[in-house]
Order: structure tokens, then C-alpha cells, then sequence
């Protein structure tokens, strides 16, 4: 009896341990997986043509909210965006309904190795410009895929995952 009784304990003992190697893998797989949102920021005022640093205008506004909208059953742990009014106004009503600081980054160094590590395993929105969203993207998937976005569409978003065993992509247009 005390040796059917050692073998059941060593066997429980067993599978114990094998279903917590395996509930710590796959919490460490999630862990893992990096979840990029790449937009373009909002419409632009373009009434001063010499103006390079110009609000958003009352579409762009208006769209802004939409993004914050979209992005409201998202849980979000960052969100970055360059230094420019356009990108910030984009972004803020986000930032404010996620309760989150906009944190800024430096569009003439994409993809850095630090920003790599600070974002790994986390969800994380990225407000740019038309010609620096789909490079950014095309530095994370590590070849050029998307071209420069029309000056017109500020309605993509770039959806990157990128997880241990693949990276997917997609484009998605919010209007």
C-alpha cells in the first residue's frame, strides 16, 4: 500500500510540475509578444503654407477623438509620438483616455535599439508623419514593404506583432 501510495504522490509530483513548465512557458511566450499600432497624424491646418509646425484642424480633431475611440478597448502601455503639434494633438486624446504620457521620439532615429527594448512585450501606439510612419514600420518587419503614405490619407493604421515565432502585419483604414 505505502509503495502504490509513493508512485500515485511521484506521479502527481510529475504532472504538477509539467503543467506549471507549461503554464510558465506560454506566460512567458505572451510576455514576449510585442504588439505595435502605427499612425499618421490627423489632418493639418495648411492654411499658412510657411507655417511647419501646424495644429491639427478641425477634421484632424475630430479625428483624433475617432483614434482615441478606436483604440478604447486597446490596453495600450505607451504611446510615442514626435515633437510636432500635429503628431502630439493626434495622440493626446488617446493619451488621455488611457491615462498615459506621451512619450516623445526622435523621427530621424526610427527603430533604435533602445526603443526595441523599452517596447518589448508590450502594446504600444506610434504617432508619425506620412513618410516616417511606413518607415518605421519597414525598419521593425526589417525590409521595405509600405511606401511613404499620400499627403492626403491620414487614415492608416499599421498593426505589427511581433511574437517569438513570427511577425505579422497588417494595414487597416479608419475613415
Amino acid at each position: 500500500m505505502k509503495t502504490l501510495f509513493a508512485v500515485f504522490f511521484a506521479i502527481s509530483l510529475s504532472l504538477t510540475t509539467c503543467s506549471q513548465k507549461s503554464s510558465n512557458t506560454t506566460a512567458s511566450n505572451e510576455a514576449e509578444t510585442t504588439t505595435y499600432y502605427f499612425i499618421r497624424h490627423a489632418e493639418k491646418d495648411r492654411t499658412d503654407a510657411t507655417n511647419k509646425n501646424p495644429n491639427l484642424n478641425e477634421s484632424g480633431l475630430k479625428r483624433a477623438d475617432k483614434w482615441a475611440n478606436y483604440f478604447k478597448d486597446i490596453k495600450l502601455d505607451a504611446i510615442y509620438s514626435t515633437h510636432y503639434n500635429r503628431t502630439q494633438q493626434t495622440a493626446q486624446p488617446t493619451a488621455n483616455a488611457k491615462k498615459l504620457d506621451i512619450l516623445d521620439y526622435d523621427p530621424r532615429a526610427l527603430y533604435t535599439t533602445d526603443f526595441a527594448k523599452a517596447t518589448k512585450g508590450k502594446t504600444v501606439l506610434v504617432v508619425g508623419h506620412s513618410n516616417t510612419t511606413p518607415a518605421f514600420v519597414n525598419m521593425v518587419l526589417g525590409h521595405d514593404k509600405y511606401k511613404d503614405i499620400d499627403d492626403n490619407d491620414n487614415s492608416q493604421l499599421f498593426m505589427v506583432t511581433i511574437s517569438e515565432e513570427k511577425t505579422l502585419d497588417e494595414v487597416i483604414s479608419i475613415n
